[in-house]
């Protein structure tokens, strides 16, 4: 079996290393229009969790990325100036960057050598493949020209976020909402190595247009949110690796697979940043794939029917809970009306999957104080 991958983030890498690593006898190539250094923002965040499946699945990946986490136990809003911790929402962090080099490296340990600054205009090229890989992302090579059998949607939420990174060192997960004359502000920040943290400022769009971002350049941009996080960044600067503002894509694909195309990753469906989740759905995509694949080696049309099936369920619920995550980021200006416990309770319950009953259990200082905080 020849399977052409397109696309070396963590998707197509970590399905690369699994393919050649199980008991099929299969030519593995992959594909990348970039550099292998390159990739815009700076760390990722997981639940605690979140990286369990790679214990069962994989324990040798996991041992390879542990070292490279940053661990802690609790969740921080602060709001109106006042900060509310929330106990037990256990999260790791780690550099985008270095998560792609550990899975290199993963792919290489098993003869897997990427092909990079190759640029794919089309997919058809690859006559004698197989199959074929869309792990390219939001505007998937593999994906375009086929997006009506597919089923595909592409829709962009109104809210503007830059990612940055900084020097300043935060020890847990934390998001800082402020509002100023401009209009209504939010970071989510986060350690992703000893030395650096993650810097996601996300404003509202009546505030990306009242603030002038639409008309500023790269760096007025980043000096006018040094200004209003003055304070939560103590001094400390933003950096900027393609630090522009975006709109989240909110991708869906009804059919996961076409002829001998299929999709992996943010290709196939996205799930809001503020969950944590889209690394994770890519690599266990990736799982899933591998699986169906190694369990129909000689029909490969069984084999894609077979991920789909196995994955489809799963992924949506997830989705669901990312776009009702998402949803409370849209109207997050109107939320901040709220005292800041009340601000804090809509925040952990927003998608939809955590209840009072549910943080009783995980959060109990958290519940304690909120539920003084209504008696007083």
């Amino acid at each position: 079996m020849r399977v052409a991958i397109v696309g070396a983030g963590p998707a197509g890498l970590y399905l690369a290393y699994l393919l050649k690593r199980s008991k099929l006898k299969v030519e593995v190539e992959v594909f990348e229009q970039n550099p292998p250094d390159a990739t815009f923002g700076f760390g990722l965040v997981f639940s605690e969790r979140a990286l369990e499946f790679l214990n069962d699945e994989d324990p040798g990946t996991l041992a390879a990325i542990r070292p490279a986490l940053e661990h802690w136990n609790d969740s921080i809003l602060v709001h109106k100036g006042q900060e509310v911790r929330i106990d037990g929402m256990g999260y790791t962090g780690i550099g985008r960057l270095r998560l792609l080099q550990i899975l290199q490296a993963r792919a290489r340990s098993v003869g897997v050598e990427p092909k990079y600054l190759h640029a794919i205009d089309d997919p058809e090229t690859w006559g004698n493949a197989d199959l074929i890989v869309g792990a390219d992302g939001v505007n998937s090579v593999v994906r375009r020209g086929y997006e009506n059998v597919f089923g595909t949607t592409v829709t962009y939420l109104t809210n503007r976020f830059a990612w940055f990174g900084t020097a300043k060192n935060f020890d847990a997960l934390t998001h800082t909402f402020v509002e100023t004359e401009l209009g209504h502000f939010n970071a989510h920040h986060h350690p992703h190595a000893p030395d650096m943290s993650t810097f996601v400022v996300e404003v509202d769009e009546p505030t990306f247009l009242r603030a002038g971002f639409d008309k500023m350049d790269a760096d007025r941009a980043k000096a006018a949110c040094e200004q209003v996080f003055a304070e939560t960044l103590d001094g400390h600067r933003l950096v900027s690796n393609k630090s522009i503002w975006r709109q989240f894509p909110k991708v869906w694909n009804e059919r996961w697979s076409i002829g001998n195309r299929v999709l992996v990753g943010d290709a196939l469906h996205t799930a809001h940043f503020s969950i944590g989740s889209g690394t994770r759905l890519a690599m266990e995509d990736a799982i899933a794939l591998a699986k169906a694949l190694e369990r129909h080696a000689k029909d490969v049309p069984a084999a894609l029917a077979a991920y789909e099936e196995a994955r489809k369920l799963i992924v949506t619920r997830l989705v669901t809970a990312a776009n009702a995550s998402a949803a409370w980021y849209e109207r997050f200006a109107e939320h901040m009306a709220l005292a800041p416990m009340d601000f804090a309770m809509s925040y952990i319950t927003r998608s939809g999957r955590v209840d009072l009953e549910r943080l009783r259990r995980s959060s109990p200082a958290f519940v304690a104080a909120y539920e003084a905080s209504r008696t007083g």
